[in-house]
Order: structure tokens, then sequence, then C-alpha cells
């Protein structure tokens, strides 16, 4: 299980990569999804899987003594899609915006001056 995750962490970095080296906006933004859900999933393959029950101590124990799931790297993953979920959004209104004043998503021409136009 886990060296299918790793190929498709691999996959997810390198696509994402890729679609970031694009002169297409909507492509650098597609391409910072990507390498959003490989970070992700990275989080959660270094938190180990494992079946176990929830994290709790009773009241007659003084510590865990079976298998359990960590609940860490979920936190944090989810506590990272709510903060993608809130840049996705702002990037693609920005993009609409962008695309209405100059027309255009390519990178390129939208270097370009006020003086070139």
């Amino acid at each position: 299980m886990e060296i299918l995750l790793v190929i498709i962490i691999g996959l997810l970095y390198a696509a994402g990569i890729y679609m970031m080296l694009r002169r297409s906006l909507v492509k650098l933004i597609i391409g910072l999804i990507l390498l959003g859900n490989g970070a992700n999933l990275l989080i959660f393959l270094l938190g180990k899987i494992v079946k176990g029950k929830p994290p709790i101590i009773g009241a007659s124990e003084k510590m865990l003594g079976e298998i359990y799931a960590d609940p860490v790297p979920q936190a944090l993953i989810l506590t990272a899609i709510v903060i993608s979920f809130g840049l996705q959004a702002f990037a693609i209104i920005l993009i609409k915006r962008a695309y209405k004043v100059v027309k255009t998503d390519d990178l390129d021409e939208m270097n370009a001056t006020d003086e070139d136009l």
C-alpha cells in the first residue's frame, strides 16, 4: 500500500511542477492544487497507515497498550485542506479579474507594461 502511495505522490509532484512551469495562469493554479494534494498525501504517509482504535486512554489505564491511529497527521492534513481551499478560491477570483482586465491568461503577455500595449 505504501509503495502505491509513494508512486502516486511522485506523480502528483511531477505533474504539479510540470503544470507550474507552463505559461498559462490557469495551469499554474492547477499545478499548485496538484502539489498541495501531493503534500497532503505525503504527510498522511509519514503518519504511518495502521488500522487501530482511537487514542483514548481509559480511566483505569495509565498508557495505551494497543495499536492506535495517530491523530496529528490527520489534523495537519485537515488544516492544510482548509487553507488550500481558501487559497484556490482567492486565486480563481484573481484569475477571473486579471482575465477581464488584460484579456489573456498568458503570463508573458501579462508581464508587459502599459507602454508596450
